[in-house]
Parts: structure tokens; sequence; C-alpha cells
């Protein structure tokens, strides 16, 4: 039998049928959720909430350090000034973020020196979101050290609890707070991995007796406090060693006595009393070169405690060279390079007295020296 085809009817046909489906299925969408329940094929189950005890005493512990300490904590942004090669007009561009901690009531923030270096303009924003315009106190570069100076009112500012690195042991659980990527307060945790690193600072100097830690510290964290159980300050983190600039496990920490001591100088004087002998040193590939262990003096400055104890320095007579006392130790600690010195010298204070052993041809002397200020 043959069928006769009418296009305007087949057309209409599938109109209708369309109609009915989309009827169908708004309907059923649009079905009271008792109707749908009673429904045998449409099946809906919420999953129960199982159980837990109570937090564990290492979780209710890093709770509570998180909640005292994290209110201490700051973000820091710093903006320096561009000028436009086109129009030679001068604009703000953002350079940088970082952490840093309260320090006192008085409103001195402190952060690492890099975090702020060359800044044009620095804003510190607090842990209740506030943003305060930051002066700078001083800084030390050889300590990556910075103090900033923010007018908040008193109620607004939660210096951090200060503890002390000097007793810290590999394996003690340690707490890092800061704005790692710009996520403000983010706090990790980890270990205390190692002690007594060496890491170099913006100037070149070598800063000793550093906390290396595994607790992740990414950029933006250089500046923040590194905490121990206690929730208090053992070290200001500063470094991190890492092939892709993100956190591999390798950080490091500023310790808080040495932070403790350039922190107070900074505050009083503006800057760090760095004291001294009062001499200048051969470099140490030029003692080597001569073959000489220890420290060779080169030159003692006029009206120093060097030259008030009688150290000698080098010195030449026609083509003869006379070399100057070689320091062997300080107070009993074996010099043999200009870090061991600078290290020895951190250790004290301006006014202090020490006693130099000095070989001074084949006789060894020990010598009481005064540290002065170098200027």
């Amino acid at each position: 039998m043959r069928l006769n085809y009418n296009p305007v009817r087949f057309i209409i046909t599938v109109a209708l049928l369309a109609a009915v489906v989309v009827t169908i299925r708004h309907w059923y969408e649009t079905r009271p959720l008792g109707d749908l329940r009673q429904d045998a094929s449409y099946s809906f189950q919420t999953r129960a909430v199982s159980p837990r005890g109570d937090l564990t005493s290492e979780e209710s512990n890093a709770i509570s350090i998180f909640e005292r300490a994290s209110t201490s904590v700051v973000f820091i942004t710093n903006t320096s000034l561009q000028r436009d090669i086109f129009t030679m007009s001068v604009y703000e561009r953002p350079r940088g973020t970082g952490s840093g901690f309260i320090w006192d009531d008085q409103g001195r923030i402190l952060t690492n020196f890099h975090v702020i270096v060359d800044a044009s303009r620095v804003e510190v924003t607090l842990a209740d979101g506030s943003k305060w315009k930051a002066s700078l106190v001083g800084a030390a570069p050889d300590k990556d050290l910075a103090v900033l100076q923010i007018d908040a009112p008193r109620e607004k500012l939660k210096p951090i609890a200060v503890g002390g690195s000097m007793n810290l042991k590999v394996g003690q659980t340690v707490y890092a707070i800061g704005n790692p990527f710009g996520l403000d307060t983010t706090m990790t945790s980890g270990i205390v991995s190692a002690l007594n690193r060496e890491i170099q600072s913006l100037s070149g100097r070598m800063i000793q007796g550093v906390i290396q830690t595994d607790a992740a510290i990414n950029p933006g964290n250089s500046g923040g406090p590194l905490l121990d159980s206690a929730g208090r300050l053992i070290g200001i983190n500063t470094q991190i060693v890492s092939p892709s600039g993100v956190s591999a496990g390798v950080g490091f920490a500023v310790p808080v006595e040495t932070v403790n001591r350039a922190a107070s100088q900074i505050i009083k004087y503006g800057k760090v009393i760095k004291p001294g002998l009062g001499v200048s040193i051969a470099r140490d590939e030029v003692a080597r070169q001569l073959g000489i262990e220890g420290v060779l003096i080169v030159k003692v400055t006029e009206g120093s405690g060097a030259e008030q104890a009688g150290l000698r320095g080098s010195k030449v007579v026609g083509e003869k060279i006379f070399l100057g006392d070689i320091i062997q130790s300080i107070d009993g600690v074996p010099v043999r390079s200009f870090d061991d010195l600078g290290r020895i010298m951190d250790l004290h204070q301006v006014g202090e007295t020490v006693i130099v052993e000095a070989l001074r041809g084949n006789d060894l002397k020990k010598i009481p020296v005064t540290l002065m200020d170098l200027k």
C-alpha cells in the first residue's frame, strides 16, 4: 500500500508531540517534594553525619595558638614610585607584599628589611582589616630586619608573645603565621629541622644561628613570626630554599634573640649599634695566601679600644712588610675569618671588654680590649 506524504500534516504532528513532551516534563519537574518522595521510581536520601570525639590535644593547642597569635600578625603592602618613560609622569606601583607582627603597644611593627626595601609607601593591615600608613623607624640590613611605626590606637595593638630559641631542639613543633601569596592570616606547622644555620642577608653579611624548619613558608610569609608550641615568638621567617620559588620544606627564620637585640637598638637609636675592636683586617683570601691562620690586623683605628690596648697593625718600611698582630681568638672563641669575628661581635655590646688572643711574631699575647661603636 502506498502512503501519501503531506509535509504540512507532518510538521503539525511533530509540533504537537513536542508540546506534549515539554508539558509532561514541566509537570514532573514542578511536582511537590512530597509527591516525589511517594514516587517509587524516585530515590533521594541524605547521608547521616558520622559522630566524632573530642579534638586531639595537638589540634586544640594549634587552634589556641592561632587564636592568640593571629591578632598580632599583620599584612604589609609595599609600593614604589615609577616614572612613565613616555609621559614622564610619576605614579605608584605595587612592588610586593609580606608579613610582620606587632612588637609593642606603641605601634611598632617588625618585618624583614627585604619586604620594605626601596618602598615609597608602606601600608600595614591589622587582623581586624583596618589599614594604616607606616613609617620606617630604622633597619638592620645585616640582619634583614626593619622596624615600622603605625599610629593605630592601643586597643587595636596586640603585641606578640616573645619566647627564646637558645633551648630549641631539633624535632620540636613550630608554627608559621603569615600571608603567603597574599592569602592573609594563614597558619602552617612543621618541626625544627636544624639549628645554627647561616644565611646571607641583602648586605652580603652572614646571619648566624638561624633556625631551619619544614613548616611551609612561601612568598608573602617573609617577616612573619615562627612560633613554638606555647605560641611564643622564636624567630622571624626570612628565606626559603626552593628551585621553584615556593615551599620545598626548607625555610629559615632569624632567631628571636637576634631580633630582640636589633629591634631594641633600632627603636632607641634608629639603627643597630655595631660594637668593634677598632681595626681593619686583611681579606680572608689574602690571609690564606700568606699562610696565616687567624685574622691579620692591617690597621688600627686612632682613638679606638684596639689602639688604647696596644694592638698593632701591619706596616711597610721601605721594601719590607711587617705583619701586624694576628687575632687567634676572642674570649676563648677561635677566630679564623671575617665572619668569625663578626659572629663574635654580634654577641657583645659597645663598652664591653673582651680578651683578644693575638700572635705577635712568635709570642701569643692576651690583650683586653674595650669595644667601640663602629660608625
